[in-house]
């Protein structure tokens, strides 16, 4: 009886998968190009810009996870030359004021790291690394000065916020006054 419903289950699993596996082979709807925001890839984690400009997400368009840049003022990828590539994972995007820094989570042999990317210079730089434990959650402040996110350092989650300094360039609009520390 018992095997009875597990042969049962699986071939109605095995139906669905079939299914899905049909419909996604129509030829009448042929998947979106790389250049199209939505598409069949498997996308996730999205981060915003706080002037709404940019989106950051992770993907698998080219048959990788990486995180990709998307200008939604023109609708279409920015490329992220200076990028950590290669072994590295990167996971967690997120964006400051006008998107000029893209902080991210890294895996670089099999180290958690965070990763600042700066889309004025091109170029990534670690700020956080060689943590024995896990970290998670990298978040920037929409002037670029603060980072904050999870570790478990102490054996639980906390909350650590990370000071850039006074004298980083500050993500902020043309003609908009620097406050003052």
């Amino acid at each position: 009886m018992a095997a009875h419903r597990l042969l049962r289950r699986f071939i109605q699993g095995l139906s669905y998968s079939l299914l899905a596996l049909l419909s996604a082979c129509n030829m009448n709807n042929p998947p979106p190009g790389i250049g199209d925001l939505n598409s069949r890839y498997n996308e996730e984690k999205p981060a915003i810009s706080g002037n709404g400009r940019w989106l950051a997400m992770v993907s698998n368009r080219r048959g990788m996870s990486e995180i990709l840049l998307y200008d939604l003022q023109v609708r279409r990828f920015e490329g992220l030359s200076g990028f950590y590539g290669g072994d590295a994972i990167a996971d967690s995007p997120s964006l400051s004021l006008t998107g000029r820094y893209l902080v991210y989570l890294v895996t670089l042999d099999g180290r958690p790291a965070i990763a600042l990317y700066d889309r004025i210079t091109k170029r990534s730089d670690l700020l956080i690394q060689g943590y024995r434990r896990w970290i998670q959650h990298p978040h920037i402040s929409p002037d670029g000065r603060y980072v904050v996110f999870q570790s478990a350092r102490k054996g639980q989650w906390d909350i650590e916020v990370l000071d850039r300094g006074p004298n980083i360039e500050l993500d902020i609009p043309d003609g908009t006054p620097i406050p003052n520390p």
